[in-house]
């Protein structure tokens, strides 16, 4: 009995198939997920979720969103999904610097939605970056 995985990004379905597994990066660390899982809502964190489809496994960068889990169901709802093709590393490592920068920055002030947003942002694009790397070790 499979599991449908269905990955969703605020800019399209990323992803949506019958798989065998899936592991999600959790925010209290890595979850596996089989068929008859128990139900359950979490958060996840950046990182790399792996799934199994057709006896081949499968990996995105993703960035931090909830996962809503049934007995055959899976719904990821994240801010970014990505396969290693789809990461730049130069444009990554530029992303993450202009953030850092203006967290650096950062009077007082600021808006906690802002730092939050940029916080998330480094998070998210060091998390690709780390996938990036881990598969083209040559970079």
């Amino acid at each position: 009995m499979p599991i449908h995985l269905d990955i969703v990004t605020p800019e399209k379905k990323t992803f949506s198939a019958p798989v065998e597994s899936v592991y999600l990066p959790g925010a209290d660390g890595e979850m596996g997920v089989l068929p008859m899982h128990a139900g359950l809502v979490t958060a996840l964190k950046p990182g790399v979720l792996r799934y199994t489809e057709n006896g081949v496994e499968s990996e995105l960068a993703i960035g931090s969103g909830f996962a809503e889990i049934g007995q055959s169901v899976v719904k990821v709802l994240t801010d970014s999904a990505l396969g290693e093709d789809q990461i730049d590393e130069e444009q990554t490592e530029a992303a993450i610097k202009r953030a850092e920068e203006r967290l650096a920055g950062i009077d007082h002030g600021m808006d906690p939605d802002e730092v939050a947003y940029l916080e998330n942002l480094i998070s998210r694009q060091a998390a690709a970056l780390k996938f990036k790397r881990r598969n083209n070790p040559s970079m």
